[in-house]
């Protein structure tokens, strides 16, 4: 069956950057500051929320008579921290995004749109 539309054309993607490219990004001071910036903030949270989680363990095996303490009828302090640390993973990932659309997301525009203009 022929049709009239023509064939379909062969579309070629951006160019890439080259290996050399990756390497100057990289190794630029605007890179090392992107970098610094989500370390910053990725790993003083992620210490304080293990930090965190084994406290919880320890006290659940340990200190088993605090956690069984009754908080409101048949709640006690173990139900309570172990519900915390669901609201802290949510609260962790609410301020890592807003982070990341504040302070990451800008800094690594630039340098993606600075490589494609520069590709």
């Amino acid at each position: 069956m022929a049709t009239d539309a023509p064939p379909p054309q062969a579309t070629t993607g951006p160019v890439q950057p080259t290996t050399e490219a990756f390497i100057e990004v990289q190794e630029s001071t605007e890179f090392g500051e992107l970098r610094r910036s989500h370390r910053a903030f990725a790993f003083p949270l992620t210490i304080a929320f293990v930090l965190w989680y084994l406290l919880y363990v320890l006290m659940s095996n340990y200190a088993g008579d605090f956690m069984g303490t009754k908080v409101v009828g048949n709640i006690n302090v173990a139900l309570v921290f172990g519900l915390l640390q669901f609201v802290t993973t949510f609260l962790i990932a609410w301020l890592y995004s807003r982070h990341a659309s504040t302070q990451l997301d800008p800094k690594a525009a630039a340098i993606k749109s600075r490589m494609e203009a520069d590709a």
